[in-house]
């Protein structure tokens, strides 16, 4: 049974459609990040899993229980769930265990019980040490070690994370990231964080799911979306690459040969037949070779142990990661592979997108 469902889940801000039908699932112990553009729903997305919105139409369960349906919604203090929010909402005057321990002062756990749970979350996130101070007291990276402590201290099935890391400056953003994915290993808690920060999103999740316009565009681990976007839009927003378009002159078994830039190129490839199509290269797929075509050295910007190059090939403009920068205006390059981004099927039913769903 997956920790969390959402089937055809909808909600509507007036004529806007924050969150247009998305169907997806969870296993338990996943880390589940939801990246896309600004405005595109990820918060809705979170605030309906919270229960701090309710739906217009579909179903939510988490660990097997109906918490959201038309006409039907469990309100967030009896959903379990903890949430950590980026501005840490940390009482000022209260210690770092008593803040820990506020939700369950509240629930009538005894005291001894109680100062069990808070030593034992604080250990968790190795701020033991900090129980007496004051949130001002504490650094950036210690605030939120503190909000993570509070909400794994009530031992909640899901844990809602919204841009836990954004207040942080880059150097804590790193050490965090870290912490995360070694509380999230250690505990095996599910949780589900909203994040602007790709790089962050690859790092931690062992899903990803993509929204634009309120709608999934793909749901996959991080290897797998940026090897093989489902979409142009995912090829596009997920990482540094170029998108542009082809011919495929051959397909099969997994393989496609395309034509692109007066080179004949193999990509991996799936659903697709021989004609036009749109590919994927990202910067990792292009290197200078004596085999390769001519383009023109647009910009070299240095790093830090490589070079990141645009290159010029008549109206396209292709990035390239390189150890070394051209020393050349004109160089040739050779494109090593890429992705052919599959064509889009024709939008399911209604009835066959449930019975796909039911068949998970």
């Amino acid at each position: 049974m997956p920790a969390i469902s959402l089937d055809r889940v909808r909600k509507r801000f007036g004529a806007v459609a924050a969150v247009d039908g998305i169907t997806l699932s969870l296993a338990r112990g996943g880390l589940l990040a939801i990246l896309g553009p600004s405005g595109c729903g990820k918060t809705t997305l979170l605030r309906l899993l919270a229960g701090l919105e309710t739906l217009d139409s579909g179903e939510i369960v988490i660990n097997g229980v109906q918490v959201a349906a038309a006409g039907h919604h469990v309100p967030p203090e009896r959903r379990s769930i903890g949430m950590v929010f980026q501005s840490y909402a940390l009482w000022p005057h209260l210690s770092v265990a008593d803040n820990v321990g506020y939700a369950l002062k509240r629930a009538g756990l005894p005291a001894a019980e109680r100062a069990a749970k808070v030593q034992a979350a604080l250990t968790t996130v190795a701020i033991a040490e900090l129980a007496a101070r004051r949130p001002h007291e504490l650094s950036g990276g210690q605030r939120q070690r503190v909000a993570l402590a509070r909400c794994l201290a009530m031992s909640p099935g899901l844990v809602l994370l919204d841009e836990p890391l954004a207040a942080l400056d880059a150097h804590l953003k790193s050490a965090m990231q870290a912490e995360l994915a070694r509380l999230h290993q250690a505990t095996g808690t599910t949780m589900v964080m909203v994040t602007h920060d790709q790089a962050e999103a690859m790092a931690l999740a062992t899903e990803v799911a993509v929204l634009d316009h309120g709608r999934l565009q793909q749901l996959a681990p991080p290897r797998e979306l940026y090897e093989r976007p489902a979409t142009s839009m995912v090829a596009r927003f997920l990482g540094r690459g170029t998108v542009a378009p082809a011919d495929v002159l051959s397909a099969g078994a997994g393989k496609a040969t395309v034509r692109l830039a007066d080179q004949e190129v193999v990509m991996a490839a799936t659903r697709i037949s021989p004609g036009p199509a749109e590919v994927l290269v990202r910067p990792e797929q292009l290197q200078l070779a004596d085999t390769g075509q001519p383009m023109r050295v647009l910009s070299r910007a240095y790093l830090g142990g490589s070079f990141a190059v645009e290159l010029g090939a008549g109206d396209l403009t292709f990035r390239a990661l390189l150890p070394e920068p051209p020393t050349a205006d004109v160089v040739p390059v050779l494109i090593t592979g890429g992705w052919v981004i599959p064509i889009a099927p024709p939008p399911a039913s209604e009835a066959a997108a449930k019975a796909e769903f039911a068949a998970r």
